[in-house]
């Protein structure tokens, strides 16, 4: 069993401090993930394990350091193979889907190549040549097998159908994919390659519901380390069972899933804050103490009361100025030390809807929409209602036409027939997935300003309740991140009197801190919330009705995520009992006949059981000779040297069926003879 594991870890990029005390171990078989804010440093962790980024250590480290230079060790063991999710390499151009999921199995097709020039090399060969041919080519199998080359396309398959990876989609170009769609690609040649260590960055930003359940299951059962950087909060506290938080360029480490993180944390905040507010009281009582002692030495000329002033306030500045990194040591010597006061306030966005107008009670309204594109239905006859102070979910496999409907109901599509309109006052503000402004050259504070009418000083106050501040106003909307560029959004559509909320994926781009205040905010919202997103924590928080999309139609869940998919798992069931009782009842009238003659023949033949026993232990003996036989000549016929790859391949597979047959007929000869 091998760990991977950061020690005292300190990271500098372009001379600005990014992580300073990273301590943490992870063991084989461990599921962990990695939380904090956006820019605190997770993802430069997974690059360090991954070896994309270097560390950058003074001459002479460790026996030197200078300030400037990277310290600490990052320890991965020189043989485990690693794989970083992020990195979406370029392959040249007409390479489809399948040819770089089939990339994943380039060491295999390596082995399968010699396999076969030896195969043709074997056919001239005599004697001693042959032999050494022989071995090689038997060292190449024997390699062959443990790369789990037999099984290449059954693995191909499996990560195929979970990932919804189609024939059509397989037979595309990688290189003109969208985004998402390559990393869907990457994370299954990844999952393909099976790696000792397993480094994903947000691996669920663009899987739909069924494949994140499906990624879920594969993960749980994943043999090697997987580290996950992540803001789902339900994948998560379905997979890990570790998490390690960057806090103010630290780590610390919490045991169980997130859930169990977060109420650890919220219980270890508490406790910091006591203690903090009691060594408060006690540095006052200390600091009334020295001044009292000063006093009484002026008074009576003293020098006692001046020495134990003095002591007391070496014990004070100690507390004051102790590094709270060495307070265990501190304590176990029975010194003061300082307790940090925690942050009980999240240093996030302050988000404040206006009150505005309600609007008329149906709000969203659509009769019998249908819209298909080519040979593809996407909607077919729907209908749908939403009332005024809704909070609404729809949700639906990628492609099911979640995105078409919200652009046919902003105008930006026409249905083929049909109707969905807007109610009465109703004032829209929608938050799109891909977040592009009308002019990328502005800066944030020009770019908010443009259609507003506000000066400077307070449109940067009000910018500051979005997490920007200072000189981050006047830094050009090309370059902001995902996570910027929805704060940006949000402060423009919060500005204005809205009733309606259409959020499309809201949460993507965002740190779980600001997930968090966002949902706040929107449960203070008194207006209408209809929303897309395949975060399963947000949905269960906001979300008091579901929508899906199946079988090209609207179906309504009056309740949460949880309460959606508990219906449908109960449906499922139902659905698989009722079949399973109707075969039990065709069965149990198809065989009435046999059961009666049964019980004719029983009673006229009264069989001795003990000479069936033996019968059937002799019939049982006689099929595992017959099998060991069996299997001795197909092993005979392996070592054939003129035998064809394909015909050893069909060997090989026999070999595996009658070995695995021999176990069960063994497991019946022990249950005859117990």
């Amino acid at each position: 069993m091998f760990e991977l594991s950061l020690i005292n870890v300190k990271k500098y990029m372009d001379a600005t401090l990014v992580l300073k005390n990273i301590n943490f171990q992870v063991y084989v078989g461990e599921k962990v993930g990695i939380v904090g804010v956006n820019g605190s440093g997770k993802s430069t962790i997974l690059k360090l394990i991954a070896g994309i980024e270097q560390m950058n250590y003074s001459p002479g480290y460790p026996q030197t350091s200078s300030y400037g230079y990277d310290e600490g060790f990052v320890c991965v063991p020189k043989e485990a193979t690693c794989a970083y999710l992020e990195q979406i390499p370029q392959y040249e151009d007409g390479m489809k889907v399948i040819d770089v999921l089939k990339v994943a199995f380039d060491e295999i097709y390596i082995i399968e190549n010699e396999m076969r020039e030896l195969e043709e090399k074997m056919k001239l060969l005599e004697t001693d040549n042959l032999e050494k041919a022989l071995k090689q080519y038997s060292k190449l199998v024997e390699l062959y097998e443990v790369k789990d080359g037999y099984n290449t396309e059954e693995k191909l398959n499996k990560i195929c159908t979970g990932l919804k990876l189609d024939e059509s989609f397989l037979n595309k170009e990688f290189n003109l994919l969208s985004g998402g769609e390559k990393t869907t690609v990457v994370l299954g040649k990844l999952l393909i390659g099976n790696p000792d260590i397993l480094l994903l960055d947000e691996p669920t930003n663009h899987l739909d519901m069924d494949s994140i359940e499906w990624l879920e299951a594969y993960l749980k059962n994943y043999n090697g380390i997987v580290i996950i950087v992540s803001h789902d909060r339900y994948f998560l506290d379905n997979v890990v069972t570790k998490i390690i938080e960057i806090e103010d360029m630290e780590s610390k480490t919490y045991k169980g899933n997130y859930s169990d993180f977060a109420e650890q944390k919220e219980k270890n905040m508490l406790e910091q804050f006591h203690q903090y507010k009691e060594q408060q009281k006690e540095i006052k009582t200390i600091q009334n103490t020295i001044k009292e002692l000063r006093d009484w030495a002026n008074r009576v000329d003293n020098n006692k009361f001046f020495k134990r002033a003095t002591s007391l306030q070496k014990r004070l500045d100690k507390m004051k100025n102790s590094d709270t990194e060495s307070d265990k040591q501190y304590r176990t010597r029975g010194q003061y030390v300082r307790t940090k006061k925690p942050k009980l306030e999240k240093n996030t966005m302050n988000l404040i809807f206006k009150e505005t107008e309600r609007s008329g009670n149906e709000t969203i309204k659509a009769e019998g929409l249908s819209k298909s594109f080519e040979d593809k239905v996407i909607l077919n006859d729907v209908d749908l209602l939403i009332n005024f102070g809704e909070r609404v979910a729809l949700i639906g496999a990628n492609g099911s036409g979640k995105t078409t409907f919200l652009k046919i109901l902003l105008g930006e599509e026409e249905p083929d027939s049909g109707v969905v309109e807007l109610g009465a006052n109703v004032r829209v503000a929608y938050l799109p997935q891909q977040i592009i402004f009308k002019n990328e050259e502005l800066t944030v504070l020009e770019c908010f300003r443009e259609d507003i009418s506000m000066l400077e000083g307070k449109a940067r106050e009000y910018l500051s309740k979005f997490m920007f501040y200072g000189k981050s106003v006047f830094k050009k909307v090309k370059h902001l991140s995902g996570g910027e560029r929805i704060r940006l959004k949000l402060g423009k559509l919060l500005y204005e009197d809205v009733n309606l909320l259409i959020l499309d994926e809201p949460t993507n781009h965002l740190d779980i801190g600001s997930i968090e205040t966002f949902e706040e905010a929107l449960e203070d919202f008194k207006g209408t919330i209809f929303f897309i997103s395949h975060d399963r924590y947000f949905i269960n928080k906001i979300g008091e009705r579901v929508i899906a999309i199946e079988d090209n139609t609207f179906r309504s869940y009056i309740g949460n995520y949880d309460y959606y998919k508990g219906i449908t798992e109960e449906l499922k069931l139902k659905a698989i009992n009722h079949e399973t009782s109707k075969l039990k009842k065709g069965n149990k009238l198809k065989n009435n006949d046999e059961i009666k003659k049964s019980k004719e023949v029983n009673k006229r033949i009264n069989v001795d059981e003990t000479k069936k026993n033996e019968a059937e232990k002799v019939k049982v003996e006689i099929r595992v000779q017959n099998l060991e036989r069996e299997i001795q000549e197909t092993e005979l016929a392996m070592t054939d040297s003129n035998i064809h790859y394909e015909e050893l391949n069909k060997l090989y597979s026999r070999k595996e069926e009658l070995s695995k047959e021999l176990d069960e007929v063994m497991e019946l000869w022990l249950n005859l003879n117990s």
